[in-house]
């Protein structure tokens, strides 16, 4: 196995470069999916790690990076299914620093952006366990580079906003005037099963029924799918795409420069078709 020109570093050797304190927790983001978006402090920590508690949107080419004799427990939550509750993912935290343990909770994207982290981390405030916190590349900006799609943009947006379509009571209460404008890109992390809604939503509000929007599937990695539209047809789309999560859904008319600015998937998908007309 190569040894990475940069880190130094095998992805399932690291022992001699170990920085992690034993007794210490890190909370660090795994980025959106493909593994050569992690900072270099993460992959570092990952591989040095005596135990490391995951979630289901970590890629599994970042495990690749765990030592061998580490222990892995996977803590995924997915909706309406979660492996463990997030009050006992917390207090597991605590109990495996408190034996000893350097201990990375890998989160996916940006652990503090609709991640969960901070509640993690009040946690082992709260309880004296020390920790640090490494942000990750959070899924709006890797996702939607990856897609072709620029979040800002002088002719098109000059603001973007980043919302969550999964409340904690399952709602999807947000603030609908203040998504409904021109001059932004609004991004919803976990939106798809409340795609129909939000969309409708956004047109009640005042956006027109033909402003573009898009909807993409396992973003950075290989399985990445894009599916582009209008409020008024990207959930049908969607539907037929018979899309899963993780999603990423983006709204505003910076999706009009994806067939420009695409570059990382080879070929449109066949459901998807040119971006509609201003």
């Amino acid at each position: 196995m190569s040894t990475d020109s940069i880190t130094g570093m095998t992805p399932t050797n690291a022992k001699s470069h170990a920085h992690a304190r034993p007794g210490w927790v890190y909370l660090v983001g795994a980025g959106p999916g493909d593994p050569e978006l992690l900072t270099l402090k993460a992959a570092r920590l990952i591989a040095e790690a005596d135990a490391l508690v995951y979630d289901n949107l970590v890629a599994p080419a970042i495990l690749d990076f765990v030592r061998a004799d580490a222990e892995r427990i996977y803590a995924g939550k997915q909706r309406g299914d979660h492996t463990l509750p997030q009050e006992e993912i917390n207090q597991l935290l605590v109990r495996l620093a408190r034996a000893g343990r350097s201990v990375v909770r890998l989160k996916g994207g940006d652990p503090y952006t609709f991640g969960r982290g901070g509640e993690e981390v009040e946690t082992l405030a709260a309880m004296g366990v020390p920790f640090e916190v490494v942000p990750g590349i959070t899924a709006a900006a890797g996702v939607a580079a990856y897609a072709g799609i620029p979040l800002t943009h002088r002719e098109h947006a000059q603001a973007c906003v980043f919302v969550t379509g999964h409340l904690k009571d399952g709602s999807m209460n947000l603030d609908w005037p203040g998504l409904a404008r021109r001059g932004q890109t609004v991004v919803i992390y976990m939106g798809l099963s409340g795609l129909p809604h939000l969309c409708a939503k956004l047109i009640e509000h005042g956006l027109p029924a033909d402003w573009p929007a898009a909807i993409v599937q396992r973003g950075t990695q290989p399985s990445q799918r894009t599916v582009t539209g209008t409020l008024a047809t990207l959930p049908a789309r969607a539907a037929a795409a018979v899309l899963r999560a993780p999603t990423l859904i983006i709204v505003g008319t910076v999706v009009t420069l994806r067939d420009k600015l695409r570059w990382f998937e080879e070929a449109p998908d066949s459901t998807e078709t040119q971006d509609p007309p201003l």
